[in-house]
């Protein structure tokens, strides 16, 4: 009788409730994984914390739709999350169960893309910038334009990410289009027909990106901003720039997922991503854009991230990823396709 009362007790949770082990959909390496934020929120909860990860958002929605009840938080980018929804994949956020989510930047909960059919379906969680970054070595005036990326003068030293649909986006912004309602294919794609002689080679992860810029292979290349702050922590002499023409942004939200059967525990796993005490230790380490203005307000003068946001002026120029129709997706890519083989 005392091993089974010992046994309950210590499986209750500081609140009352029966620890549980929830499952976290996510790719791998970004925040949800940390070793000192799952023991930080173990130590918290009682809740233990097992990962699953994926390569593309559609392998992401695949593992949804083919494995019912496997996942109990998941990693969707606001672009992905109506499509997510329409599927039946995950449910409407309570908010009552993320203490955090008064702190949380208006802008970002009330974004129509995470709130498909007026619902809350994603709690916004962290935001971030694809653009350029360059070189300090090769750079004594930083650039203030996408035209750097053709530039003759670094030919062979300029790299983009071998993705389609971002190709097409920064060829429509640097032809003064708007990335989510591109009417001008025609300028995107002699825009790219002229970048691709540019492009040393194709970068696909952030260890590949750093390792080439160290060696020297890049002047400019296209890079993530929470990836730029990691480069920088780590001492590479890049300077990450939002140039006049803008930057991709996007946006991730943290959702539970229909079929889990752990929708407390989970909403408790969001509230700790949510919470300042995790991201101000987050951002020290490099880190994407935190949702909850209390954290951003929290962190030191000299964080990437909070100069980053410092300047409206900046923040204006981006330009927000929306959903891509399927039809337009498949254009994208098959002109990215065709354009590398005729090379």
């Amino acid at each position: 009788m005392k091993s089974l009362l010992l046994t309950t007790a210590l499986a209750l949770t500081a609140g009352g409730a029966f620890a549980e082990e929830i499952r976290v959909l996510n790719w791998q390496g970004y925040g949800t994984d940390l070793d000192w934020a799952v023991a930080d929120f173990t130590e918290k909860t009682g809740n233990t914390v097992v990962h699953e990860y994926f390569t593309s958002e559609q392998e992401m929605l695949t593992k949804l739709r083919t494995n019912p009840g496997a996942y109990d938080v998941v990693l969707i980018n606001s672009a992905y999350t109506k499509q997510a929804k329409d599927e039946g994949l995950i449910d409407a956020i309570d908010t009552a169960k993320i203490a955090n989510f008064a702190d949380l930047d208006p802008a970002l909960t009330g974004n129509e893309d995470l709130n498909p059919g007026g619902q809350l379906s994603g709690v916004p969680w962290t935001w971030g910038l694809t653009s350029i970054a360059v070189n300090t070595a090769d750079f004594a005036e930083m650039p203030t334009s996408l035209s750097v990326l053709w530039d003759p003068a670094w030919k062979g030293r300029v790299s983009i990410r071998d993705d389609g649909l971002e190709a097409v986006q920064f060829a429509a912004m640097a032809t003064g289009q708007n990335i989510n309602e591109i009417t001008d294919m025609a300028a995107v794609e002699a825009k790219l027909k002229e970048l691709l002689p540019q492009i040393t080679t194709f970068w696909s992860s952030e260890n590949d990106w750093n390792q080439f810029m160290s060696a020297g292979d890049f002047a400019v290349a296209t890079y993530w901003s929470g990836s730029a702050a990691r480069s920088l922590s780590k001492g590479l002499p890049i300077a990450f720039v939002v140039p006049e023409e803008g930057a991709i942004g996007w946006l991730d939200g943290l959702s539970i997922p229909t079929s889990s059967t752990k929708k407390d525990a989970a909403a408790a796993f969001i509230d700790w991503m949510v919470d300042p005490e995790f991201y101000v230790k987050w951002d020290a380490e490099g880190a994407p854009v935190s949702s909850n203005t209390k954290a951003l307000a929290a962190l030191p003068e000299t964080s990437f991230n909070r100069q980053l946001v410092a300047d409206p002026a900046t923040v204006a120029r981006v330009q927000f990823m929306r959903p891509v129709s399927d039809a337009d997706r498949e254009t994208y890519l098959k002109l990215w396709q065709d354009m590398k083989a005729a090379q």
